[in-house]
This record gives C-alpha cells, structure tokens and sequence, in this order.
C-alpha cells in the first residue's frame, strides 16, 4: 500500500509526462495579537449626603508669569457629579460607574430632608451606578434604616446592585438573605464589550461594628480572607478581570491588595483620601497622599491599580485600565477630576475679560480641574429635598429657659474676651469663672451623643471659638443652633495616653496665653476638668486635671499612661487652633466618626427634657460638668 501511495505521487509530480502538479500553497497567515482590551471606571465615595455645591478658593494665575490669586468659584454638589459622570461616558464603548460607599450622613440632607437616606438616594440615581459598596455610616440607623435606604435604590428605572463580601446578616435583621433575598451581594459579574467583570464589595469590620449601630448578631468577617474567597469563586467562573470596590481606606486597601491573589484594581473609600498629581497643592485643592492610580503588587508580583476618590461630591475619579487577552493588567491612568463652575471671583469682584481668559487658560493647564455645569434634571430632583431642609432650618426646635452665654476665655473686667458676653451673662459672674456656657454645651454634646451613637469616649475638646454665638431666652429655630456651630466639622475619636490629653490641654492654653496668642484655642471639655494658671509656664498652665468616670459618676485624677479615647472635631483633631499633640497621633489611633458637629448638637438638643413650651429646654449645665474648674487670668 505504501509503494502505490508513492507510485501515485511521484506520477502526479512529474517533469514533461502528461501528469499534473500538485498546487504550492502559501504559508498560513499569523494569526493577528489579541487587542487589548480597554475599560474606564468612573467613580466617587464618601459623598456624606453633601448634595449641594459650595463655594471654593483655588490659586489660579490671572494673567502672564507664574503669580497667583485667590479665586472664589463655586465648586462640588451632586448635580456636578451627574453631569461629569454623563460627560466622561460619552463615546467610550467599556464604562463602569461605581460609588465605593458612605453615600450617607453628614449633612442635614440625610435626616432632614424626609426618611433617611431618602434625598441621597434619589440623587444617586440620576447616576446610576453599576455599584455601590456598603460603608460603616450605612449602618448608622440600624439594618433596617439601612434596608430603607437600599428600597430607594431599588427602583424600576435604576436598580443599584449593592455589595459587600464581608458583612453576616444576623438571623433577625431586615436585611438577612432570608428576608431580603438579593439586597446585599458578596459580587456581582457584568459584562463590557463581550468581557466579563467581576465586583467584590467590602466594608471595613471593625470600624462599623465599634463606632456605627449595625444589628447586634450583624457581624463583618476580615476583609481579606472575604476578598480572596469571593475573587476565587469568580476566576472558577472564567471571569479574569477583578475589581475590588472597598471602603475600607487608602492605607488598608494597599494592604489588602498586596495580600490578594487576582485583583486587578482596587476603587476606594472611608479614608477621604485625596490622591492625584502634586500640582493639586499648588492650585490650592488640597495635599494629595498618593499618586492616581497608587500602584501595588499583588501577592503573586502582578500589578494592581488603587484609586480613591476624596469626598462630598468635589471629585469624580475617572481610571482608565488596559488589560491584555489573559485579563492582566497591561497599563492604568486616570484623573481625578476636581468639578468646579466658572463664576470667578477675584477679590468678590468679577475677573477682566483678559484676567477671565487666563483663569479659564490655567484650569485647562492643570488637567484635573475640570469646569462642569451642574445637571439640571438632577437639580430639578434635589430641589423638594432643598425646601425642606430650608423649611426645617426656619423650624423652632427648642426653647432656651435662660440666656446660654457665650465667652470663649473666662476672666473678668479688662480680659480679652470680657466683652463677648452680654451685660446680663457678665452681671451673673459664671462666665469670668468659668467660660460659656454655649461652648461647654457643645463639649458635652460630643460626648453624649457620641455615647449614644458612635462607640463612646472617655472624654471630648471643643474650643472656645468654635461655637460662635449665645441662645437668647426663648424660641431656637434649627438655624439659630447650626448657627452655633457653622464650620461643617466632623466628629473624630483618637485613642489618647493621659500624657496626650495634659498636652492637648497645654497646646489649647498655650496657643491662647502666648504673646501674640488668641481666644479661640481655649479648651472646653467633656468629661475632663482642670485649674487653669494663665501666668504659668508653657506645660504648666493645667493642674488638678481630672475625668469623669461614667460607671460610677466619680472624677478621678488623670492618668498621664492610660489610655482614653476623645471626640474631637476634625479641625482640631488636625492640628488646628495651635492642637499640635492631637496632630501627632498616628493614624491607627484616629477614627473619622464622619458625623456632622451640628447634627450632633442638634441630636444632642432634641434630646434634652421639655421645657413649658412642649419644646426641649435649652439650660446651662450643672457647674461640676464645667471643664474650668478654677481660673487665673493674666497679670495686667
């Protein structure tokens, strides 16, 4: 059989016979690489229900050279988050729009405004997003005022899939699978261009559980060993592009993400991290902690792409990432856009035409400040909420029994502040004796409501220009009491030594009694009293400092080696008004509560017994709870 098979070739490729050739065929072609494959996430996290835009001061040129200006302009809001959402999609075939959670608290949308959450969520949904991740203030009203809010996410023309991989539904909660099938998943797949995308969900354990009201049996498993089972059971499925959509902080993503094996990209919240090129220093947006994309290593050596997005609706991330035909990742870049108007000021007065032309130059020059118009659908939404958040402010909510005064510094006739106090409040002589009684009133505030709500603390600082106005006897709308504390701060807690806390005190005093010093450093304090010497040597101005047991209702001596844990706002807990001690303390002993300082004076007021009026009564407070026990004012 062989030798006919031969036969018949070598008759079939003869010279001149009458035999035909076989045909000479061309070599196959290559077959072509596979292109790569292109996605760009769009992304924000931690917008606090800040829903309105404010006004902003950027350093921009206003003309030739490299001088700069203060520039006014009004900035952020979540009708520009919209709009740059809607723009930055456009004409790109591969998008996903996440939000990397605390959507909630913060501001008096979320519980103002109608049921909670309600005014966030309608505004999330003028978005849409592919995802949302569930942040530790979700659970601040429990998981049934959690399950509330996701309903509202859960509408016909946009159903939000909500994840988080780490979080245990106890047997009894609105939200155990059993009773809210699909309402909280550990991920989700989507699909981009024919390429499946695999989304895990985690939110940070044991912040939530400490300092936010989850249901008691809701438990939070490590995040880690959560992300590898769930990216594990998605590369079984085939899909080999992973994202990890956490709120769990900038510093602790980078962690996790060097222990993981097959995340590709990491898109942040909690930390409010701000990270992007250094120039956003220079124009006066802030100090950024990183590059944009931060780039890690996985455990395995493959590249991972972290990002995070700021806060309260000022950015929106855009990242794009190229992954080739084994879905690894080839390159990552991005911007995080900085959303602002285009109504400059300079001054409070409009710019030139010429000085107009260089702003506008100079923000194009930046690359990350980007001019975006708020959305006029979303506005249109917003604005029910808006009413009532106006109509609430003009709301009588208390009644003052007695005038509460005002005086950042006690001390009597001829001191710095004596003056600040009206006639009757320094007729009474409490004031010169011990300070304001507004001032120890938010001091206090911080700490009862912080144990009520957020985890509890030993001990809490107010300083003295913080709180800015008295309470006349008589009614006290909503506006009069934020009023009081109009800066927008948010409540820390940082884990202390006694010896921080004498020198946080010292600081406050110091930044006061100085030579050139002023009135607003000085310290108010809950749960913590002390003789103040305002002619001692700096360190030696705070004696007899003691704290408040809450158990047995008993002040006991401050122990300068024990640990106790402060609330603080967030100026302060950063070094403000002179805090240089409270700056030092390390990350891993400060926690962001997130919570609104007026909104807890405000939980702190309605909470108060009722006065005649039916309302809660507004009085001073017993003298033991006064921070300033005994009070030398300087020597003239």
């Amino acid at each position: 059989m062989i030798f006919a098979v031969t036969a018949l070739v070598a008759a079939c490729g003869g010279g001149g016979g009458g035999g035909f050739a076989l045909p000479i065929l061309p070599p196959a072609p290559e077959p072509e690489p596979a292109k790569p494959y292109e996605l760009t996430i769009l992304h924000i996290n931690d917008h606090h229900s800040t829903l309105d835009s404010k006004s902003r001061t950027l350093k921009l040129r206003t003309g030739a050279g490299d001088a700069t200006s203060d520039v006014t302009v009004d900035a952020a809001g979540f009708a520009r988050v919209t709009t740059a959402f809607r723009e930055l999609a456009k004409d790109k075939p591969h998008v996903l729009k996440l939000h990397a959670g605390d959507a909630t608290t913060g501001t008096l949308y979320f519980n103002r405004a109608g049921a909670d959450g309600e005014a966030d969520a309608a505004m999330m949904n003028t978005v849409c997003f592919d995802a949302f991740t569930l942040g530790n203030h979700e659970f601040d009203k429990g998981d049934s005022g959690l399950k509330g809010f996701l309903d509202r996410l859960r509408t016909a023309s946009c159903s939000t899939p909500v994840l988080s991989a780490n979080v245990k539904f106890g047997a009894s909660s609105a939200l155990n699978p059993g009773t809210a099938p699909g309402y909280v998943r550990p991920s989700i797949v989507v699909e981009r261009g024919g390429q499946k995308i695999g989304i895990v969900g985690l939110t940070i354990a044991a912040k939530t559980k400490a300092s936010s009201s989850p249901d008691a049996d809701t438990t939070f498993e490590d995040e880690t060993a959560a992300a590898q089972r769930e990216i594990d059971a998605l590369r079984a499925q085939g899909v080999n592009k992973i994202i990890v959509q956490s709120h769990i902080g900038y510093e602790y993503d980078q962690t996790v993400a060097k222990a993981l094996s097959g995340v590709d990209v990491v898109v942040g919240g909690d930390s409010h991290t701000l990270v992007g090129p250094a120039a956003l220093t220079r124009y006066g947006v802030g100090s950024p902690a990183g590059a944009y994309p931060t780039l890690v290593q996985d455990k395995d050596g493959k590249r991972v792409c972290v990002v995070q997005a700021w806060e309260y609706s000022q950015i929106v991330g855009e990242l794009k990432v190229t992954f080739d035909d084994k879905g690894e990742v080839q390159a990552c870049a991005g911007t995080p856009h900085v959303l602002i108007g285009d109504n400059f000021k300079i001054a409070g007065a409009d710019p030139t035409e010429a000085q107009r032309t260089a702003l506008l130059a100079d923000v194009k020059a930046s690359g990350f400040l980007r001019v975006t118009a708020p959305d006029s659908a979303a506005l249109a939404v917003l604005a029910p909420f808006k009413a009532k958040v106006e109509t609430f402010n003009k709301t009588v909510v208390a009644t003052a029994t007695e005038e509460i005064c005002s005086r950042r510094v006690p001390g009597g006739p001829g001191t710095s502040d004596y003056s600040r106090s009206s006639a009757s409040c320094n007729a009474l002589g409490s004031v010169s004796l011990r300070g304001g009684d507004i001032q120890q009133i938010a001091a206090q505030a911080f700490l009862d409501i912080g144990a009520q709500k957020y985890g509890g603390a030993d001990i809490s600082l107010q300083s003295g220009g913080g709180a800015r106005v008295p309470l006349l006897p008589g009614p006290v709308t909503a506006a009069q009491l934020i009023e009081v504390l109009p800066f927008g701060n948010m409540l820390y807690r940082l884990e202390v030594t006694g010896a921080e806390v004498k020198g946080m005190l010292e600081d406050g005093l110091d930044s006061t009694f100085k030579t050139g010093g002023s009135t607003g450093p000085y310290p108010y304090t809950g749960g913590l009293r002390f003789d103040v010497n305002a002619n001692a040597a700096k360190g030696q101005r705070a004696t007899g400092i003691e704290v408040h047991d809450r158990a047995s209702g008993q002040w006991q001596p401050l122990d300068l080696s024990r640990s106790y844990k402060l609330f603080v706002l967030s100026f302060n807990a950063t070094g403000g008004d002179g805090y240089a001690t409270l700056a030092a303390v390390p990350a891993a002993r400060r926690l962001d509560i997130g919570v609104l300082d007026a909104d807890v004076f405000l939980d702190w007021v309605q909470a108060r017994p009722k006065a005649d009026s039916g309302l809660p009564g507004l009085a001073r407070l017993p003298v033991e709870l006064y921070s300033t026990k005994t009070y030398q004012q300087p020597a003239r």
